[in-house]
């Protein structure tokens, strides 16, 4: 799985192939079931499944102040899709130049020159190219006149609603991580480094890793059964999200215990996924109180997260 941030001088084994081009953020089921497609399109022109993303999201420069937070960061999305089979995916820079496009140019320059591609598949919402003004109907008609081969696929339901990334970010940000697994190919992760805290944890035997610099959407305050992740290591982990009330402290943190971790993280990155919310952020009338609940949150962690 290669990769990219450039259409310049392409591997001639990821051209003539079959192309889907969208955002596939937070890579979810929805989004699977593109890509189970893609392949199959691939397979009959006997060329690569690629898939062509932005980065950033294009919303990021024509409108900054309604973007919505990232559910995946670049490398993970990549990831992510290659667990799908996807053979390459391209993270194309997004700049004034391709926000200028028309959709017919657009479709000229990239899919057609660039891409040279053979077949394509998306969802019935599909847009492209400057002000989105390029959609199926337009895209239709451009792939039947270069003779490129076009799939639509219908969005996937989970109850009563579809599967979304939009769906999946209100799940998140409402600390429902285990509705959001159920649409996700995998669950709920962030990344971040590891900074120093007050060593609160530390003093009261439940030390934490302090994560900071996060970069996509951060879960509801809350506690969590989660997994982290250290140098390609796996281990359950019980995370708060939030002040830290019973210590009168108001600012808002991302606090890791890795259970039967031992050394230091510090200046490390960490990464978590996140399985379970147990409970919400809540003030002890006592450290005492405090430390029986935590040794309760980490038990339950273990079963959820081993």
């Amino acid at each position: 799985m290669k990769l990219l941030r450039s259409l310049d001088h392409l591997p001639t084994e990821l051209l003539r192939g079959a192309v889907s081009i969208g955002n596939f953020d937070g890579v979810h089921r929805g989004h699977a079931r593109i890509v189970e497609r893609l392949i199959a399109k691939a397979r009959e022109v006997n060329g690569p499944a690629v898939v062509f993303t932005f980065d950033p999201h294009p919303v990021r420069l024509l409108r900054p102040e309604a973007a919505p937070p990232p559910l995946t960061w670049t490398e993970r999305k990549a990831e992510l899709l290659v667990e799908l089979g996807v053979d390459s995916m391209i993270a194309f820079p997004t700049d004034e130049a391709l926000l200028a496009l028309e959709a017919e140019e657009f479709f000229r320059d990239i899919v057609r020159e660039k891409l040279d591609a053979r077949a394509m598949v998306e969802g019935p919402n599909f847009h492209f190219g400057r002000g989105r003004r390029g959609d199926i109907a337009s895209l239709t008609d451009l792939c039947r006149q270069a003779d490129i081969a076009l799939e639509i696929v219908e969005p996937l339901m989970c109850g009563e609603r579809y599967v979304s990334s939009s769906r999946v970010r209100e799940c998140v940000a409402a600390g429902e991580v285990r509705q959001a697994a159920d649409m996700l190919t995998r669950p709920y992760r962030i990344r971040g480094l590891v900074t120093h805290g007050a060593r609160r944890g530390s003093q009261i035997g439940f030390p934490t890793a302090n994560i900071d610099a996060v970069d996509t959407l951060t879960p509801a305050d809350g506690v969590y059964a989660c997994r982290a992740i250290v140098d390609k290591r796996t281990w359950p982990a019980a995370v708060n999200i939030g002040p830290n009330p019973t210590f009168a402290e108001n600012a808002r943190k991302i606090e890791a215990h890795l259970l039967d971790f031992s050394g230091s993280l510090y200046g490390q990155p960490l990464e978590v996924e996140f399985l379970q919310r147990l409970r919400g952020v809540q003030a002890f009338d006592s450290v005492e109180q405090l430390k029986k609940q935590l040794a309760d949150d980490i038990e339950t962690t273990r079963g959820v997260a081993s």
